[in-house]
């Protein structure tokens, strides 16, 4: 698509001129007469660059500056005969791109308007990168549309422009970890490091080593010193996941550091200052813990600053179709096959409440385009969870687990032969009869 060039010369000759040295240039040109002219056309079409006399018939050309600059969508080049140095401060404050002075040869006006486009143009591509990184670090898993999840994600855009501590609130699988990223990707650290560290994977002899780092020699297997996860995210952020697992005896020394900003190395004297933002996450109710006396009350101030709660799947029900569909395109891209819910099975995924949550969904998910013998997946290839639905998944007897296990087994292993059913009998170490006999009776194609 041509680049457009607004034109506003009371000239005739020189307008002429001009159109015609643009056109040949590759410009679409929009040319007009007066200033009105001009400030019509501004309201109406969409140009690239504006082009104009500093002195019209009918108006000051410096009307015609303010007009463009208040749009900021353009560029504007001023032309004037008198050259005088008052007249081009006084466009270049008013928001012009530059100017020119009469006369000047045609090459030196065309460079001008070159590089008034290029600066168009990065702008442009600013903008649409700006959005492209806000679009990614939201990550492409925080998907809805739903009342509760445009509120959350109101929440993440104006956390994410402050240093305060945020504190992540939901259960197991909601997505805590990936609204964390968004808040750090989206915020002024963003160029720094994001730590993060899961409290309930560290055992608590360790913690506060992976934490705050150790000296050489400060504990047995100590042989260098090793720099903590504070010490990895100066600058930037650092995650604690599943906060409320964090140890009494290190919930002092974490405390320590959100108020003071400073610690030091296990068997190390020399004291650290930091400069973090922390977002801590939990599936648990901390203002219980507090009650149980398992976790401090004045740490759980210090996190609970902006607290975010993330709804349950369940809640959100409204969102299910959607993230269906980006996992399900997620796997296919993944698997290289061509395959997709049947009406029935959709029905299910739709009905079911997943106390998994969106990780619980996601798994679903994957398992059932891994495993698909078809381009269709029928409600019998779902989970036995799923297929009995909410209240049938609370009350699902042993022998139906097993024969779900035993048909994705089943399938699994045709899966590895290719549908070849004597070798996958011989794998299976039944006969081939009796695994034509359980293919049917698993509707297994």
């Amino acid at each position: 698509m041509k680049e457009t060039v607004l034109l506003i010369e009371d000239e005739k000759i020189m307008r002429v001129t001009l159109e015609d040295a643009l056109k040949r240039a590759g410009y679409e040109v929009l040319s007009f007469a007066t200033g009105a002219a001009g400030l019509s056309a501004l309201a109406n079409s969409s140009f690239d660059v504006a082009v104009t006399d500093v002195r019209l018939p009918d108006m000051d050309g410096f009307d015609i500056v303010r007009a463009v600059a208040r749009q900021g969508e353009a560029q504007v080049i001023v032309m004037t005969a008198y050259g005088t140095i008052k007249d081009a401060v006084e466009a270049m404050k008013l928001g012009a791109f530059d100017y020119i002075t009469k006369p000047f040869a045609l090459d030196e006006f065309l460079l001008l308007v070159e590089r008034a486009l290029e600066l168009s143009r990065l702008k442009e591509e600013n903008i649409r990168l700006r959005k492209d990184l806000n679009t990614c670090c939201r990550a492409p898993e925080i998907i809805g549309e739903s009342v509760v999840m445009k509120g959350v994600f109101s929440l993440i855009e104006k956390v994410s422009a402050s240093a305060s501590t945020v504190l992540l609130l939901g259960e197991s699988g909601t997505g805590k970890e990936l609204v964390a990223t968004a808040i750090h990707y989206q915020g002024t650290r963003k160029d720094k490091p994001l730590i993060k560290v899961n409290c309930s994977t560290l055992p608590e002899g360790l913690i506060e080593s992976e934490l705050f780092g150790h000296e050489k020699g400060a504990f047995t297997g100590a042989i260098r010193r090793k720099p903590g996860r504070f010490e990895l995210a100066d600058g930037g952020t650092i995650f604690l996941d599943e906060i409320g697992d964090l140890p009494h005896s290190t919930q002092s020394k974490l405390l320590r550091v959100m108020q003071e900003r400073q610690f030091e190395r296990i068997g190390g004297t020399a004291t650290l200052t930091v400069d973090v933002r922390v977002i801590a996450a939990t599936n648990k109710t901390l203002e219980d813990e507090v009650r149980a006396g398992r976790f401090r009350e004045d740490l759980y101030y210090r996190l609970n600053v902006i607290p975010i709660v993330l709804p349950p799947l369940r809640e959100r029900r409204e969102d299910i179709p959607s993230l269906m569909e980006f996992f399900t395109d997620k796997y296919r891209k993944k698997l290289s096959k061509n395959v997709r819910f049947s009406k029935e099975a959709a029905g299910a995924l739709l009905g079911y409440d997943y106390p998994g949550n969106i990780r619980e969904l996601e798994n679903t998910v994957e398992r059932c385009v891994t495993l698909a013998m078809s381009e269709v997946i029928g409600q019998d290839e779902l989970p036995a969870t799923v297929r009995h639905g909410r209240q049938g998944a609370r009350t699902l007897l042993l022998s139906d687990v097993a024969a779900d296990a035993e048909k994705n087994h089943i399938m699994s292993v045709l899966k590895t032969t290719q549908g070849g059913r004597t070798k996958a009998a011989e794998i299976l170490g039944i006969s081939r009869k009796t695994l034509w006999e359980k293919m049917n009776a698993y509707g297994i194609r």
